[in-house]
């Protein structure tokens, strides 16, 4: 099991800041859709450059054209490209190939998908990486988790890794560990605290010793 932190609503140098406080107790950093937006592919290489030991997620979220923006944010030094699990399947294929060529990895963004169990097993068959349940910034706001989503899909996908992400905190972590999935996404449960630092490190020893009782 590995923790991502997500950073959302940072500019470079703020993310690069506050990765050199937690760097320690994380596997994987996100650079989220806003700051893409905000910065470009830029922020991917400024932070891989930064931190050369770290994985790099780049939340494109894509939709379409998938083989060419995998292309790009691999360039840029991304380990991990995002695709919306809505994207065609053709663009999911395209997205697969590419990141195989490049020797990098797949996640699936499973945000407004209807039905999760039958995309969730139509996308393991295409040969993702990850599939990832994600409950957004708006329905967060209205009291939503993506705790039952991950049950389901930890029923039905044979080969990819399962993921999650939308809210999680310190004190909601422990009922997301017990579902086991592969990946742990983090964002405002670290950033938005006064100490980063220790709330990674709970976090990180939280997931490590669910590995170790697994």
């Amino acid at each position: 099991m590995k923790l991502q932190l997500a950073l959302d609503l940072v500019n470079i140098p703020e993310g690069i800041e506050l990765v050199k406080e937690v760097q320690d107790h994380i596997d994987i950093v996100e650079i989220g859709t806003p700051v893409i937006i905000n910065e470009g592919l830029h922020a991917v290489k400024a932070m891989k450059e930064a931190f050369p030991n770290l994985d790099v997620l780049a939340d494109l979220k894509i939709m379409d054209a998938a083989g060419y923006e995998v292309s790009q944010a691999s360039a840029a030094g991304a380990d991990i490209v995002t695709i919306l699990g809505q994207a065609e399947d053709a663009s999911i294929k395209g997205a697969v190939e590419e990141a195989k060529k490049q020797g990098k990895q797949i996640l699936v963004d499973m945000i407004a998908v209807k039905d999760i169990k039958t995309r969730a097993q139509e996308l393991d068959a295409l040969g993702v990486d990850y599939i990832c349940v994600h409950t957004g910034y708006d329905l967060q706001a209205v009291g939503k988790n993506s705790f039952e989503d991950l049950h389901t899909i930890k029923g039905v996908v044979k080969n990819a890794k399962t993921a999650i992400a939308g809210g999680i905190k310190l004190e909601t972590l422990p009922e997301v560990i017990q579902e086991q999935p592969d990946l742990v996404i983090v964002g405002g449960g670290i950033t938005g605290q006064d100490d980063k630092k220790a709330a990674a490190a709970k976090m990180q020893k939280l997931v490590k010793e669910a590995v170790t009782v697994e």
